[in-house]
């Protein structure tokens, strides 16, 4: 008897290329250049991610080759890293706008700082979390 409810379908991933398991850790390392010239220069982490080359070669990676990656636990990791790269730009224009529209209040510089900080702990947390699973052979959460 399996444990998963009747209406949830079990798929089966095949077995990824090691070439394709290579290119996700490339871009793994890249996004982690990235967040480390934010640290290390005056940079923000969040500024660095977002528009450092590093990063922006790791998602043009992730768009070329994601086809490779289909039907294996690779794809799932492919997708994590290009929400992480969409989601932190989201977020970033929200926070800059937000900042914008209350700097007449003398709070906007409070909320860019606070903004920023947040999303450069939540972006090294997403691509340590990726880089982990995907050193396990694990699946990224859809």
């Amino acid at each position: 008897m399996s444990s998963l409810p009747e209406h949830v379908p079990v798929v089966e991933l095949r077995s990824p290329e090691p070439s394709i398991v290579t290119v996700a850790k490339v871009v793994y390392i890249l996004h982690g250049t990235s967040i480390l010239i934010g640290i290390a220069t005056g940079a923000s982490i969040i500024g660095a991610f977002l528009f450092g080359w590093p990063s922006i070669a790791a998602v043009v990676l992730n768009y070329v080759m994601r086809s490779d990656a289909r039907g294996t636990y690779v794809e799932s990791h492919f997708s994590w890293q290009i929400r992480t790269f969409w989601y932190a730009m989201f977020f970033a224009l929200i926070v800059a706008l937000i900042g914008f529209v209350l700097s007449w209040l003398l709070v906007g510089f409070a909320v860019w700082v606070f903004g920023f900080v947040v999303m450069g702990i939540w972006v090294g947390y997403r691509i340590l979390r990726g880089w982990i699973k995907l050193s396990r052979g694990q699946t990224m959460p859809q």
